[in-house]
């Protein structure tokens, strides 16, 4: 099944705690049906001193289930619904509300290392 929300994306939380709040997809995680939300769900957790980090009490997103977010229309940056078409022989997602595509800029890490 093709991913209706990705990496990247600029969505925004319809129920919960974080109602009406905005932010972009850190990470998608399709098996269990949940994303990371980049300031959404953010809970503190405390951790022991490390090599990397000295430790304490350090605030992370939680991931937050997906039918709790919708991806914003790319016109009006209003929560739509999101559909599929074939555009120039690519199967491209499409705003049901203004049909314009809906385009991630996903930014590749591996690549700019090299």
């Amino acid at each position: 099944m093709a991913a209706k929300i990705r990496k990247g994306d600029k969505v925004e939380v319809l129920s919960g705690k974080d109602r009406g709040r905005q932010g972009e997809v850190l990470r998608v995680f399709p098996r269990d049906g949940k994303a990371l939300v980049e300031g959404i769900n953010v809970v503190t957790r405390h951790e022991k001193p490390r090599a990397g980090s000295s430790g304490g009490r350090v605030k992370k997103p939680n991931p937050v289930d997906l039918s709790n977010v919708a991806v914003l229309d790319p016109k009006d940056n209003k929560p739509v619904r999101v559909g599929f078409s074939v555009v120039e022989g690519k199967k491209v997602r499409v705003s049901k509300r203004s049909g314009e595509v809906i385009e991630t800029k996903v930014v590749n890490k591996r690549a700019e290392k090299s």
